[in-house]
């Protein structure tokens, strides 16, 4: 454990039990972060200890930015995404929690073209080769949303794909956003498989040819991923 980060805390908001931290929560753990997790129906963080907390991680889930009717909870998460935003104080969001940060910078979300599924490379801008998505380029990741997002205002746009023109966005060096998954655990893969069965089914995906693609790309990308938020945490004082 590194000594000078023995005392760091890490807060996750998780959506559904298997879509958490995946492969860089041993990244965390190793930096010696303290992991919790939140998720609705179980016991919350307080918002003192949200913004007092060292790094905060808002995960992926099924529901969307624009479910809170349905789902209430998403109101509470939104206005600890601002609050936490608006201190500035690292906060990485990821697919929804992405979403969510574009959202509470004030910019809209909505239904993409089409709903994106499956493993393919993004293309970084200017601004994203220079970024600590450098690592990432020409790799393939994991793409499973059917939301997108505009950009907001003063963030600095880092990826693309065809079907998502906004895929990656910065604000300064503390908050970033990530529409794909840089952290899914292709060890785990079949409990997105099944957890996401009837979505997967009624998109039509080839879910066969999606296990397979996980098994060939996943150790790549967790690799990639580990200098990617490691270099992402060092520019974010972590």
């Amino acid at each position: 454990m590194n000594s000078r980060s023995s005392f760091r805390t890490c807060l996750a908001l998780r959506h559904v039990a298997f879509e958490d931290l995946g492969t860089l929560e041993p990244l965390l753990r190793d930096r010696g972060f303290q992991i919790r997790y939140a998720q609705p129906g179980f016991p919350w963080f307080s918002v003192e200890e949200w913004l007092a907390a060292d790094l905060c991680v808002v995960l992926g889930g099924p529901v969307g930015v624009g479910d809170t009717e349905l789902y209430p909870y998403l109101k509470t998460e939104l206005d600890w995404v601002r609050s936490r935003l608006a201190c500035q104080r690292p906060l990485l969001g990821i697919c929804l929690g992405s979403q969510m940060m574009a959202h509470a910078l004030g910019s809209r979300v909505y239904p993409g073209t089409a709903r994106e599924i499956g493993w393919g490379a993004v293309s970084l801008t200017e601004a994203g080769r220079l970024s600590p998505l450098r690592h990432l380029e020409g790799i393939p990741v994991l793409h499973w949303h059917g939301d997108t997002f505009d950009m907001p205002a003063g963030a600095r746009l880092l990826a693309s794909t065809e079907i998502t023109p906004h895929q990656a966005f910065c604000v300064g060096n503390n908050a970033l956003a990530l529409q794909f998954h840089p952290e899914a655990d292709v060890a785990r893969m079949e409990e997105w498989l099944t957890g996401h069965a009837c979505e997967l089914m009624a998109a039509g995906t080839d879910i066969p040819g999606l296990r397979a693609a996980s098994v060939r790309h996943g150790a790549l990308l967790a690799d990639r991923a580990a200098l990617c938020m490691n270099e992402w945490m060092e520019g974010a004082g972590l």
